[in-house]
């Protein structure tokens, strides 16, 4: 364990300047090679972070769900060129927002269905319901309205309707935007597996490969061993984020989400990461099969919808169907291999795999803003600098 001592430093550092705590694990070849838990799970009971503690994985759901619906592709259940609206009707008459000269905004109907690869690779035109975009403010509208009807209690479908009246913000196909794709993503593996999201990710990812402390909703003692999300002030100090933010964990809570929602602990989802570093099996138990985690990770995105895509944090990564990849070590400023891919969650963590060298790695803290870019991109460094 000795090369990992400088890693071991860094994450000890984040403690002392940002998050309360942190956690890392990386395996090679299947097998965990470093594991590091750091600080403090909640500051105000004095628990440390250790193997046990969960996190809320955010974004990070992402990356879980479009595996799972690959497993149905693989199954031959859909076909990535075909129009979502084969599988979710709400989505045949779709409507664009067209600015005009005079900066007035009006809709009218796509030239082009929405694709199902379409919502994989967030090219529907379907923000998250920020913002002042006409699309933004109609999904947000949309929302409060059906909030309002069921009390808030309404489940995915219920959602993808509502979203589905609302225009897209560009023609499907055309441009990348950060958005509702891959929740489109989880309504499919609902219709064509017939079970809930919830259901499918249990019996296809998380039972086989013995991941007892990952999903949606608290049960026995998740929720006592849950990471306080904390709010970080410009000068450090940190605040417990309201509990409001952890509403969907609720047993009676009914939405499951395709671009959020899961938590888990570190060891679990270094099993995941784990299979798709190994080509889909792990363990002996098959997931996926290495050339459909060849597809996922193949950089999906033109010239113009890379420059949506890239930013700082970004720069050296295409984007395939639901994972960022690594497709220019040299923009990057990456030590890691090419095709490296994985995702990033809202709160902290991070994940980077790699089948080139069968590496997986998990890092994951619990704070906003989570300063991604200051602590991701010197994981990545110092990881992969030690193996």
């Amino acid at each position: 364990m000795a090369q990992f001592d400088h890693l071991s430093a860094l994450l000890k550092s984040f403690t002392e300047q940002g998050p309360s705590g942190c956690a890392c694990m990386i395996a090679k070849d299947g097998e965990v090679v470093y594991e590091g838990y750091f600080g403090q799970a909640n500051r105000e009971q004095g628990s440390a972070v250790n193997a046990d503690t969960v996190f809320r994985l955010y974004s990070m759901t992402k990356v879980v769900v479009c595996t799972a619906a690959m497993i149905l592709f693989e199954r031959g259940k859909f076909l990535l060129n075909e129009p979502l609206h084969l599988y979710l009707p709400e989505y045949k008459d779709v409507r664009k927002t067209v600015t005009q000269d005079n900066g007035q905004v009006h809709t009218e109907p796509v030239q082009n269905p929405i694709l199902v690869r379409h919502a994989f690779g967030m090219m529907t035109g379907h923000p998250y319901p920020y913002g002042e975009s006409l699309t933004a403010r109609e999904i947000t509208r949309l929302r409060t309205e059906l909030s309002e009807s069921t009390n808030g209690r309404y489940t995915l479908q219920d959602e993808i309707r509502a979203t589905a009246q609302a225009p897209v913000m560009f023609e499907p196909g055309t441009r990348w935007m950060y958005g509702y794709g891959h929740d489109l993503v989880a309504g499919l593996i609902e219709a064509v597996s017939g079970k809930t999201l919830g259901e499918f990710l249990q019996e296809e990812i998380f039972g086989p490969l013995g991941m007892t402390d990952t999903g949606y909703r608290y049960r026995d003692d998740i929720q006592e061993r849950m990471a306080v999300m904390y709010e970080r002030a410009e000068d450090g100090t940190l605040t417990p984020a309201p509990e409001e933010m952890d509403a969907l964990h609720r047993p009676d809570a009914l939405l499951e989400l395709g671009g959020q929602g899961l938590y888990a602990t570190t060891r679990d989802y270094i099993k995941f990461a784990s299979m798709l570093a190994a080509g889909g099996t792990l363990n002996g138990v098959r997931i996926l099969s290495r050339s459909t985690i060849d597809l996922m990770r193949t950089n999906q995105l033109n010239d113009v919808q890379l420059a949506d895509f890239t930013n700082s944090y970004s720069a050296g990564y295409g984007y395939g169907l639901g994972v960022r990849t690594l497709i220019d070590r040299a923009a990057g400023g990456s030590n890691s291999p090419l095709g490296e891919f994985g995702w990033t969650g809202m709160a902290g963590t991070w994940t980077s795999i790699s089948p080139e060298t069968n590496t997986a790695i998990v890092y994951m803290h619990q704070m906003l803003p989570n300063r991604e870019e200051h602590h991701h991109l010197r994981v990545r460094a110092a990881a992969y600098g030690a193996l």
